[in-house]
């Protein structure tokens, strides 16, 4: 662990003895943690193995039909759990409720879905308008305690949204990656680097695709995402 790593959990432990908290699920005792021992138990994780470029369940651990038909831009997905209940409403709960103190505890569970390659951390960008109506950019708060923890520099500037576009959960699949075709802006040089791309949930994966687009163009060779949650297929639709 960091020096930074440490100090963080020193303070958590601090902050735990303090102002104990309570399940944000079930209402019972939790420490530092959101959740209790008996919730966190209980939330649906994503099989052993799976596509390791897009982190769908696939038996054998190999890349999936859908990767090899069309090869993401990015070169590897991790998810700490598959989006459903009550995953899902513990990220709403963050993204909409303002439950910032949540991010913590999500960047462990990110930090701790696999080694990683990287050598920079980039948040997935808001657009302007977003960022004003929401207030602050879930990804980038996820983002500031997993590059703590990893002990990585964490990029805040240089990559931006170019335009806003309409809400990706909002759309059909066939229409996403339409959407997000040329939304993103980067003005430093990534030559060289490694980057690992924080978002709160992976749907069908084209924003993080056209993001790790943008990124290769500018120098990466290898982009990876970490996310909370994957969705399946069948919530992709």
């Amino acid at each position: 662990m960091s020096i930074a790593g440490a100090m963080a959990s020193g303070t958590r432990a601090i902050v735990s003895y303090l102002l104990p908290q309570d399940c944000g699920l079930c209402g019972a005792p939790s420490g530092d943690s959101p959740l209790c021992t008996e919730c966190l138990a209980g939330l649906p994780r994503l099989p052993a193995e799976g596509c390791p470029q897009c982190a769908l369940p696939v038996i054998g651990g190999a890349i999936c039909g859908a990767c090899l038909a069309r090869t993401p831009k990015f070169d590897a997905t991790r998810a700490a759990f598959r989006y459903g209940f009550p995953v899902d409403r513990l990220v709403q709960s963050f993204k909409y409720g303002h439950r910032l103190a949540a991010a913590e505890w999500f960047a462990a569970e990110l930090a701790a879905a696999g080694p990683t390659q990287s050598d920079l951390v980039i948040a997935v960008p808001l657009s302007t308008d977003r960022l004003a109506q929401r207030g602050f950019n879930q990804a980038l708060e996820l983002a500031r305690p997993l590059a703590r923890r990893l002990g990585l520099p964490l990029l805040v500037d240089g990559v931006a949204r170019a335009r806003d576009t309409a809400p990706q959960a909002a759309l059909p699949w066939k229409d996403r990656v339409r959407n997000v075709r040329h939304a993103f802006d980067c003005t430093v040089d990534l030559a060289g680097h490694c980057v690992m791309v924080v978002d709160d949930v992976m749907t069908t994966g084209a924003t993080l695709d056209e993001l790790a687009r943008t990124l290769k163009a500018h120098g990466a060779i290898h982009v990876e995402n970490r996310v909370i949650a994957r969705a399946l297929r069948d919530q992709a639709a």
